[in-house]
């Protein structure tokens, strides 16, 4: 099997889940209690934030609240910072801060969507002009988890902040983290992240935020994570997650370099008069999106599956719907908006992986063409 998912989840790495392994049998004690091994624990839970907060910035200037997941993390950053005026998002959002800028509505918050660009970043000129002195928060997605385009959040940050100095920035950086060499800047209050994009395990994110940002809870209860987020800390999820991390960015500028070469040798292997190409080429290097002209991409993806590879068809969390959201919103043509396939990359794609691809999708594409002509 070769697995060309990446986006939607990665892999549990295995030397991060052996480091990990202790805090599941022996070192399983509560970070709460008093006595020796919970303290020990706890001990163990601030190193492992420490080492998270200083693959983005100055430690001293960041703190990390553990979450279960990105979504929650994005939902803490939106629910808790857009609460009067209006709130302005992307219409290329992953459906977590998408979805809870639609509710905003009924909590008499008004959001606005900037429009996107044909490869699915934003229209930063139309963003700014949705900035006003109501402004509460910007979200703006770091990458886009349907494309793969990236946008210059460093820069967008800036630019809000010069139109309204009050307005909380926030970006949901689940498919940047531990892929594009970055550093938060001063400009972008909060962050979102998740584990299981980068080898670590399901059940575990963070929201990094601002030391100087004030920030109400999200869940209450028995004030874990400075009173931020109460409920039990995720022990184990949270020290795969620092192992799974260490790892990824020990290699990730090498991994970025390699990983772009194999996404331009993926596209270059498509039979052009089938496959038109979405994916921007300064975008991440670990998507390539691309649509089959007048052919259905949950099809294509089942015959890919019977070729023995894994694709996406765009968002896992949006795949009950017919049409994406997103690429709609990018303006993809009707011969082409139905036929999405996201091929995404991990550092554990080989060059054999995208040979092996690249004739899986023309294969697959030609066969249907030939059901289809036979029908």
């Amino acid at each position: 099997m070769i697995y060309l998912d990446n986006a939607a989840t990665t892999r549990p790495d295995a030397e991060a889940v052996e480091a990990a392994l202790p805090y599941l049998h022996e070192q399983f004690f509560n970070p709460s209690a008093l006595y020796s091994g919970g303290v020990a624990v706890q001990g163990e839970l601030r190193r492992a934030r420490a080492s998270l907060l200083s693959y983005l910035g100055d430690g001293a200037k960041l703190e990390l609240v553990f979450t279960s997941c990105g979504s929650e993390a994005d939902d803490h950053a939106i629910f808790a910072s857009a609460r009067r005026g209006n709130a302005v998002t992307t219409a290329g959002e992953h459906a977590a801060v998408f979805q809870s800028f639609t509710e905003l509505k009924n909590r008499n918050v008004e959001p606005r969507f900037a429009p996107l660009h044909k490869d699915g970043s934003v229209d930063i000129d139309a963003l700014l002009t949705l900035v006003d002195e109501k402004t509460t928060l910007v979200s703006v997605v770091h990458v886009n988890n349907e494309t793969g385009a990236v946008n210059d959040i460093a820069s967008i940050a800036r630019a809000v902040k010069a139109k309204n100095p009050r307005c909380i920035f926030h970006s949901d950086g689940v498919q940047a983290f531990g892929k594009l060499p970055f550093r938060l800047t001063n400009d972008i209050d909060l962050y979102s992240v998740s584990a299981h994009k980068i080898g670590g395990a399901k059940g575990t994110g963070a929201l990094i935020k601002r030391k100087t940002l004030a920030l109400a809870p999200y869940i209450f209860g028995g004030g874990q994570e400075g009173g931020l987020r109460s409920g039990t800390e995720n022990v184990f999820g949270i020290m795969l997650f620092a192992a799974a991390a260490k790892k990824k960015f020990a290699s990730i500028d090498a991994d970025f370099t390699r990983l772009k070469g194999y996404r331009e040798k993926l596209f270059s292997l498509l039979e052009k008069d089938i496959f038109a190409r979405i994916s921007p080429e300064d975008g991440t290097p670990y998507i390539l999106t691309v649509a089959a002209k007048n052919l259905r991409g949950e099809i294509l993806q089942r015959l890919l599956s019977e070729r023995g590879v894994l694709v996406g068809t765009g968002s896992a969390c949006s795949s009950k719907h017919p049409t994406s959201r997103v690429i709609t919103a990018c303006g993809v043509g009707k011969e082409y908006i139905n036929g999405v396939l996201r091929f995404s990359f991990s550092p554990q794609t080989t060059e054999g992986d995208i040979l092996a691809a690249a004739d899986a999708a023309n294969g697959a594409a030609r066969e249907l063409y030939a059901r289809t002509a036979r029908s």
